[in-house]
């Protein structure tokens, strides 16, 4: 597998587009309130792209 980037390196703007993205792929309905199953679905999608997203990304550290 290639080194994927991490979702805490890309900017801002950069996240919020790939949000969008997200958001506007019909094959990101995932049919389910389960944040996990949610989230694990996100992770895969941006892993596609070649970014590594996890749990510890949705609470980063606040400075």
């Amino acid at each position: 597998m290639p080194d994927l980037t991490p979702w805490a390196d890309l900017p801002a703007e950069t996240q919020l587009s790939l949000r969008q993205d997200y958001a506007a792929d019909p094959t990101c309905l995932t049919g389910t309130c389960s944040l996990e199953a949610k989230t694990r679905h996100f992770t895969d999608w941006l892993a596609a792209r070649g970014i590594a997203f996890s749990e510890a990304d949705l609470h980063p550290r606040r400075a």
